[in-house]
């Protein structure tokens, strides 16, 4: 039977480190939850929800063939659509935005409509093709107009 101490090293090592596991439950747990609109049969969105519940995301499934008219009543643009379509804190995220993206933008609550990833690049999460090294962007977007709020490689932000 082994005897387990707690030594001086041990307990602030661990005290050194619990702050950090607090902020990253309660960021979590502060997230609003999630709906996403999706065809019932496309495998990228399935993958991208995977994605952002892995992520901490709270993240519950519309499966609709009506995408398009739920675009529209959301105002989301049609060269900014993309496959599906999120609703989370007021905001709609349009297509495969790293969960990065979505964070900043409930924590800086911007005036806008949402994000979205036009179209559905090769390397965006829930895309993930192998070796895929394209740019993209995320686009902030609503009555003001839009513009570039992120720029990607895979998954990786790159700075602006």
């Amino acid at each position: 039977m082994s005897e387990h101490r707690v030594t001086r090293r041990g307990l602030i090592a661990g005290l050194a480190v619990f702050p950090l596991f607090v902020r990253r439950v309660w960021a979590q747990s502060q997230l609003p939850p999630m709906v996403v609109s999706k065809d019932p049969s496309c495998g990228c969105c399935g993958s991208w929800i995977s994605y952002l519940r892995a992520a901490g995301f709270s993240v519950s499934v519309n499966e609709t063939a009506d995408g398009d008219r739920i675009k529209a009543r959301l105002g989301v643009p049609g060269d900014l659509a993309s496959c599906h379509t999120a609703e989370i804190g007021g905001y709609v995220v349009e297509g495969h935005v790293p969960e990065s993206a979505i964070r900043r933008l409930l924590a800086e609550r911007p005036a806008a409509t949402g994000i979205a990833v036009p179209g559905m690049p090769p390397s965006a999460p829930g895309m993930d093709a192998v070796g895929a090294g394209d740019v993209y962007d995320v686009i902030l977007f609503g009555p003001s107009g839009r513009r570039r709020y992120a720029r990607f490689q895979g998954r990786r932000e790159l700075s602006l």
